[in-house]
Order: C-alpha cells, then structure tokens, then sequence
C-alpha cells in the first residue's frame, strides 16, 4: 500500500508507467519546496523579500501625494510583482506529483489570491489593493527559518476556539438581545431629541457602548437614559471577560486535564492521558492484563 504523504508537504513528481519525471521537475521541487538545501532556502529568503517590497509598494500606491508623483513606476513595479509572482505559482504547479493537493491547500489558495487583484483592477479599478493578501505569505518564514514549534503553538490556539466556538456564539447571541432590548428601551426614553431616531441607531449605540468603545456621536441626556447607559457600560466588562475566559479554559484543558498514575511497563514513562491505551512515548500496550 502506497504511505500517505507527509502532512504539510507536497509531493515531488513520481514515476508513471515506467516514465521517470524530468530531471528538470525534481530540481525545481527541490528548490521550491524544500527549504534544507541552500537553493531551496536562497529561493525561499528571495521570495519573502520580494514579497515585503511588493507590500510596500501597495502602501505607497494608496498615499495620494505619492500615487500622483510616482504613480507610473509604482504601476510598473505592481505588474513586475505581479508576474514573478505569476510565474512562481505555475512553477509550483509544474514542481508537483499532484499539483491538485497544493492547488487546494491554504498555501495554495493564498498563493492565488495574491495574483488575482492586479488581474482583477483591469475590470475593478482599485482591486489592485486587495494584494496586502500577500502578507499571509510570510507564514512561510517559520518553516525558512526553523520556526516550526511556532506553528505548533499556533495550532494549539486555533484548537482552543475551536472548542469555544459554540459556547461564544451562545455568548453572542445573549449579547444581541442585550443590545436589541437596550436599543429599543433608549429608544423608547430619548426619542428623536436626543439623536436615538430609530431602534436600528439606538441599537448601534448599545453595541458602542455595551464594547466600552463608546465613540459619543450620540449620548442620552435624560436622567433616565443616562442610569440605563450606566447599567450597560457596567456589563461592558463583562463582554471583554467572558469570551476571555472561554477560550483561557480551553487552552488551559489540555494542560490541566485528568492524568492516569500508571507508569508504561515497557519504559517507566509517566503522565498518560486518563482513558490512554497505548503509551505516548514508546507506543506499549498500558493494560497488558486486560
């Protein structure tokens, strides 16, 4: 049975009815996705840089004083970008056994995204912005640069909302009858004297103020109103603690979770998962007895 390739990673080209795949297509692997050479790992540092200036060249076309000095290189820089970025993702697709696998995976999808607003400003004018994209690229870095435990944090986080997911939306759906009851009842108190001229604006003044954000466009100024908007900005700390503490839990759990006291047999290791059957380090059966 052929072994599943290794996660995260793409396959370079594989021989097919007894064809060999050009020596071409495996050195262009090599240097494209295989940051331990030092081809591999010059491209990769090329391509991060490229990909800062191309940034950079964006903010600087979104300056007006800039655009209207500049405007005509920093067109030209925008297309050079465009099409060495172009042609990178073609030869990322020519570098693969199965082109299809990195096509839809995260890299893939922002590899895409990040060439298609230039194409895009042709029909859309101002489309051309969307490729600040590109900085999602740079994640890219932590595999460059022997940052992978970093990824691994990364996904202990991203387990964490995972797990909290429906508790925060829970957590949301109570906070949007507050808001809805609080809009409706200023709305009700102040009236259109004070600003609140219908349930939709005094339900956008509960949200500003409900968040602690409190932009004070509007304001109630009736002694009631203002007893009412005292009692919502008190539970504004409570929607900042609340989701807070959900997720806290969560990445907490795994840490904090129930242990089993039984030692592996085979090699002494410790601190096992309370319903484990097989040992975390060597792989021997825990319960042999049973």
């Amino acid at each position: 049975m052929k072994q599943a390739p290794y996660p995260g990673r793409f396959e370079k080209p594989q021989s097919k009815r007894g064809r060999t795949p050009a020596s071409w297509r495996l050195k262009l692997h090599e240097v494209i996705f295989e940051a331990d050479t030092a081809l591999g790992k010059t491209f990769d540092l090329t391509l991060i840089l490229a990909i800062i200036l191309s940034i950079v060249a964006v903010l600087f076309d979104s300056v007006a004083e800039v655009r209207a000095d500049h405007g005509q290189a920093l067109y030209i820089i925008e297309w050079f970008f465009t099409l060495l970025f172009t042609a990178e993702y073609l030869a990322r697709i020519l570098a693969l056994g199965n082109p299809l696998r990195y096509m839809r995976s995260f890299f893939g999808v922002v590899d895409l995204m990040s060439i298609l607003p230039t194409y895009l400003s042709l029909l859309l004018p101002g489309s051309q912005y969307l490729m600040v994209i590109r900085v999602l690229r740079l994640l890219r870095i932590f595999r460059v640069l022997k940052l992978a435990q970093y990824l691994n944090e990364a996904e202990y986080l991203l387990k964490a909302m995972r797990a909290s997911f429906r508790k925060i939306m829970v957590f949301l759906f109570v906070i949007l009858t507050l808001v809805l009851i609080f809009g409706s009842l200023l709305y009700i108190i102040e009236g259109d004297e004070s600003g609140f001229t219908s349930i939709g604006l005094s339900c956008y003044w509960a949200v500003t103020t409900l968040t602690t954000v409190g932009y004070g466009d509007i304001a109630p100024q009736s002694p009631l109103g203002r007893a009412v908007a005292s009692v919502i900005m008190i539970l504004g700390y409570g929607v900042i603690a609340v989701p807070t503490g959900i997720v806290t839990a969560e990445l907490v759990a795994p840490i904090t979770g129930k242990v089993s006291t039984q030692a592996c047999p085979e090699c002494g290791a410790e601190k096992h998962s309370y319903d484990a059957n097989y040992c975390k380090d060597c792989g021997a059966e825990l319960h042999p007895d049973n």
